[in-house]
């Protein structure tokens, strides 16, 4: 990532760490189920949690793997990942803080890197696959787990609008297509596990993140604006709740 883009992440997330430990968004949610069950694990595995946030991917992971590495380049992010984890008595997640696009890890380091909800803020997605794929052993296993865009140059164009203006750190939802294209360029097989829609409380996810009041209104604007195909697709609702879609993608290394 760029250093003015890693300012903007960091800016954006440095504040409101305890919103996300405390997020029913991120601390729950079907796919972290079909996470932990998309792979075979004997408990002699480590794990790579990129883009780690507060940490709920990795407490998913560590009671049934040898060690996870949660990795963020936020520090109060981390520290939200070291007090659950003390909370929740687990002793073998490790933190690191730094860009995912430059992992500090050597060649085969992993036996499985998993990511939930990050992905959308890496500026070289490209590179960051690169790097996974090189710090995982031969075989290894790549979980994706985020929000996706839909086919729809509408649709797509709405979803990006939102996104950024309540977070001017995101980057961009990518659609399954599109994940599974650069998967395979980047070195992976790629297979689509899961997808689900994601519904959200508009004032919540607005907080989470402390958008600012001007966006909140000129996001509100956009809901009250939307055409039907939108409103259809996105199930808006009362006081301008919503639904996204998601989707979880294992990548094989190759």
């Amino acid at each position: 990532m760029s250093q003015s883009l890693n300012a903007a992440v960091q800016s954006a997330f440095g504040n409101v760490a305890a919103n996300y430990a405390t997020s029913t968004v991120h601390a729950h949610g079907e796919d972290l189920h079909h996470m932990l069950k998309a792979v075979s694990l004997t408990g002699r595995e480590r794990v790579l949690d990129a883009g780690c946030g507060a940490g709920h991917t990795a407490l998913t992971f560590a009671p049934h793997v040898r060690e996870v590495v949660a990795y963020d380049m936020t520090p109060t992010m981390l520290a939200q990942v070291k007090q659950l984890a003390a909370e929740r008595g687990c002793n073998n997640i490790v933190t690191k803080l730094g860009d995912v696009g430059q992992l500090p890890f050597a060649v085969g380091e992993f036996d499985l890197v998993v990511t939930r909800y990050s992905a959308h803020h890496w500026l070289n997605l490209p590179q960051a696959l690169g790097e996974i794929r090189r710090v995982l052993v031969p075989g290894g296993t790549v979980l994706i787990s985020d929000i996706v865009a839909p086919e729809s140059s509408l649709l797509d164009t709405w979803l990006q609008t939102i996104e950024v203006l309540r977070d001017p750190s995101h980057v961009r939802d990518h659609s399954i297509r599109q994940w599974q294209a650069m998967l395979e360029i980047a070195g992976f097989s790629t297979n689509v596990l899961f997808e689900w829609m994601l519904p959200l409380e508009f004032d919540a996810w607005v907080k989470r993140i402390n958008t600012a009041e001007l966006h909140v209104r000129a996001l509100q604007s956009l809901f009250d604006a939307a055409p039907l195909e939108v409103r259809e697709a996105f199930q808006v609702r009362e006081h301008f709740d919503f639904t996204i879609p998601g989707a979880l993608l294992m990548g094989q290394r190759q």
